[in-house]
């Protein structure tokens, strides 16, 4: 999609919302929609530092939090002491974040199962889910493999797990 394409999108999303259309505000959600990576508050601000040199962090925070208060931007933890935050356009479609913990790269993953737990929770206990935040951690195939090699060196066996059908997106963050 063209720049202009998703600048006339963000206005759109901005409006319907209620927010006044900033440039603070489009210059965020720009960036946030034309990433294929997985974005903290301080490196949405370097991308917006690069194209508005007046920017400042503060305003990045400030911004993120009106958009995230209006339903416009996600907050994600890749990991469960979140300590850091990434932030994505809430129009992407539900998905989850697999980090490695052999090398800290980020995969997403898309899996039925969620919503099928989701749906089995709220048939038998009447809940109504909003949302499912859920952080996956474990090795990316290259480490396990390592991680494999180095224990049939030192002698230690290693099982094998299978899973069900998932459908994994190959975005990697590091």
């Amino acid at each position: 999609m063209s720049t202009e394409n998703v600048r006339e999108r963000v206005r759109q999303q901005l409006v319907q919302a209620g927010l006044r259309v900033t440039p603070q505000r489009l210059l965020v959600m720009e960036i946030l929609e034309e990433s294929d990576d997985h974005l903290d508050a301080e490196a949405i601000y370097e991308r917006a530092r690069d194209r508005d040199p007046k920017v400042s962090l503060a305003t990045v925070y400030r911004t993120l939090a009106k958009l995230k208060e209006v339903g416009l931007v996600e907050q994600r933890y890749f990991a469960r002491d979140h300590k850091r935050e990434y932030y994505e356009a809430s129009h992407k479609e539900e998905h989850y974040h697999f980090t490695c913990l052999g090398c800290g790269k980020v995969i997403e993953v898309h899996t039925p199962r969620i919503a099928q737990a989701q749906e089995e929770l709220s048939a038998a206990l009447g809940l109504v889910f909003t949302h499912a935040c859920i952080c996956f951690e474990g090795f990316c195939p290259e480490c396990a493999a390592r991680r494999r090699e180095r224990s049939s060196k030192a002698g230690v066996s290693s099982a094998k797990s299978t899973v069900g059908r998932v459908m994994v997106t190959r975005k990697a963050h590091t």
